[in-house]
């Protein structure tokens, strides 16, 4: 059976881990780098190639407005409701025609979904190269806060990188998953709490014998270790300003250095109690360059982001309220995330809960791991697992007076339906407009809008008397599918929820093809690097047998050689695969014919220089 693969597509990193056969544990893929983490970067360089991962993370510094990462926190969101996050990214956040956020590079609109599809493709490139088979099924995780437009755009993003995606699961519930708990025989209450890069969830989940049940999930999609890092480089900017009396900020290349020295500070004060930041060259002006060193407490740092940590603390009060549930009634607590590395995080938690979190499995990893589990699951390669799973928030619609009336209350469970019969407002209306809503708040106005749902040709008739029947129904993996019907007429409209995504069935197949298209690219690109090498190499051969047995070799061969030698030089910055291909072989088979003549030479003087054979040589070797 194939084999389907786990992803956690993260704000920071990402990571993809598989199940290889039946009751195996899962494996965390090393990628090509060499390293299990996958940086969600993507980069565009000046000659119009692209870059994934590593590669496009080490030319940040030198190309900033070209290099793409965070994106997970524009997935599924207006440009409106991206104001804070457009502030801490180099490149620029533009709105579609449709109001969606989308990254602007070069003159051209990259929606989030395609810049994720690009890591996508990235990490199924090299689980196919570790397992040595294509890759189709797979199971994708997302933040337990996600809203329906979110859970969506990563759907497509999948869709797009050539996946068949089986299920979207909460990024809270995958970890657990990971730790073992659904192998409890007791069932025990557990605490996820997920402090990402870009989003932080607290997840209440019940599990044991095999059982795993979400009770209530809370969370804000606006809070993440991008924020830590952000108020950090504010505080080196203002304190490099005042003693240089000038803005780092205003400097792309500067803010960049500013913003990995700031993230490398965060990680070392997870374990050092100070750390000092050096950034040698950081401006210069007619006076001079100007430099950064600065020795930075875990104190000053945990005081600086004071106002972030307790921001975590009400998404948590609110999932124990949701749940039905005191801080003394929970059993476990379960890390997620590598901003859950910090000593205030886990200093927070243990104040709130009592409880030391559980660290048996790298938080970094956890949440891929468990997806892949699920992934077996799904495709019955691994034992049966009940998984009951929750919505974040509510859905609804608008009704008259401008009310948001609840479908589906926050955290019911999954998979679920609820069906209402409405009417109309005024008289003889012929179609229904519906606005499909998520969130909160009592008033329309102030939830997020999904869609408009219309429903056309409703038979004339004074107000209230047509029923119109509107079904809400919401599938495994969080998302919305909206069903009308017209009791009168028996018309039946499927409806998809519009606006919830930039991108249209069109432009989903255009930018597969042009995925497509680039995997050949990326293909070419890597023929033409492997040809570089073994073009170097052969060349390195070369000049060495020049140099060193030059003289052995007759002039015909030694001309051969050093016009191939030549060529193939000529053509190691060349992208022509072709010419590269034909340059290679004919220094290969030149420097082999070069090689034999040595030898031939060799062998000839060997033979004259041994006295001549006698006349019964031949007979006695017949002998």
């Amino acid at each position: 059976m194939p084999k389907a693969v786990g992803i956690d597509l993260g704000t920071t990193n990402s990571v993809v881990a598989v199940v290889e056969h039946a009751d195996d544990e899962p494996k965390v893929i090393t990628l090509a780098e060499g390293s299990r983490l996958c940086p969600s970067v993507v980069g565009f360089t000046k000659n119009g190639e692209r870059l994934v991962g590593q590669l496009a993370r080490r030319q940040a510094v030198l190309n900033p407005e070209n290099t793409v990462y965070s994106i997970k926190r524009f997935v599924g969101r207006r440009y409106e409701e991206v104001e804070a996050e457009r502030k801490i990214v180099p490149y620029q956040i533009g709105a579609a025609k449709n109001g969606m956020a989308v990254a602007e590079i070069s003159g051209k609109q990259y929606t989030p979904e395609e810049i994720s599809s690009m890591v996508l493709q990235k990490l199924k490139k090299d689980v196919e190269a570790y397992l040595g088979e294509e890759i189709k099924d797979v199971v994708i995780t997302v933040p337990a806060y996600f809203n329906d437009a979110q859970r969506n755009a990563t759907k497509i993003a999948g869709e797009i990188a050539g996946f068949n995606v089986l299920r979207i699961i909460n990024e809270p519930t995958a970890a657990a998953i990971a730790y073992g708990v659904d192998k409890q025989d007791t069932i025990k209450t557990i605490l996820v709490w997920d402090l990402g890069g870009g989003t932080f969830d607290v997840t209440i989940l019940q599990m044991g014998g095999g059982v795993l049940e979400v009770l209530a999930t809370n969370g804000d999609t606006h809070l993440g270790g991008d924020d830590w890092d952000e108020t950090l480089v504010n505080y080196l900017a203002d304190e490099f300003q005042r003693e240089n009396e000038a803005d780092p900020r205003k400097d792309s290349q500067a803010l960049q250095r500013l913003r990995e020295a700031a993230e490398k500070a965060k990680v070392e004060l997870s374990t050092l109690g100070q750390t000092d930041i050096n950034l040698p060259f950081l401006l210069s002006d007619a006076t001079g360059p100007k430099h950064l060193n600065l020795p930075l407490t875990r104190a000053r740092f945990e005081e600086l982001t004071r106002k972030l940590m307790e921001r975590c603390v009400t998404p948590f009060k609110n999932a124990l309220k949701d749940a039905g549930l005191e801080p003394s009634q929970l059993d476990e607590v379960v890390l997620v995330g590598g901003s859950t590395r910090m000593p205030m995080v886990q200093e927070l938690i243990v104040k709130l809960t009592g409880k030391e979190p559980r660290k048996g499995v790298n938080p970094d990893e956890a949440v891929a791991a468990g997806a892949a589990i699920q992934a077996a699951v799904q495709t019955g390669t691994h034992p049966g697992l009940v998984l009951v799973d929750v919505t974040p928030l509510s859905l609804g619609v608008e009704t008259q007076g401008g009310v948001m009336t609840v479908m589906i209350p926050r955290n019911s469970r999954i998979p679920c339906d609820h069906t209402e019969v409405y009417t109309t407002a005024t008289d003889f209306q012929s179609s229904v407009s519906i606005k499909v809503l998520q969130g909160e708040r009592p008033m329309a106005r102030d939830n997020r809008v999904l869609g408009n749902f219309e429903l056309y040709g409703i038979p004339p008739a004074p107000k209230n008397v047509p029923q119109i029947e509107v079904k809400f129904e919401v599938d495994a993996n969080g998302i919305l599918h909206v069903v009308a019907h017209d009791i009168a007429t028996g018309k039946v409209q499927n409806v998809t929820i519009s606006g919830s995504t930039t991108l249209s069935k069109h432009d989903i197949d255009r930018i597969v093809k042009d995925a497509e298209s680039h995997a050949v690219e990326d293909e070419n690109r890597r023929v033409v690097i492997d040809l570089r090498n073994q073009g170097e190499r052969l060349i390195f051969q070369g000049d060495q047998m020049l140099k060193e047995y030059g003289g052995q070799i007759p002039e015909t061969e030694k001309g051969r050689l050093e016009a191939a030698l030549q060529g193939m030089r000529s053509l190691l910055k060349s992208d022509d695969s072709e010419r590269m291909r034909s340059a290679f072989t004919e220094l290969e088979e030149a420097s082999r014919d070069a090689g034999a003549a040595i030898y031939r030479a060799a062998g000839q003087s060997s033979s004259g220089s041994n006295s001549e054979p006698s006349e019964q040589a031949p007979e006695d070797m017949e002998a």
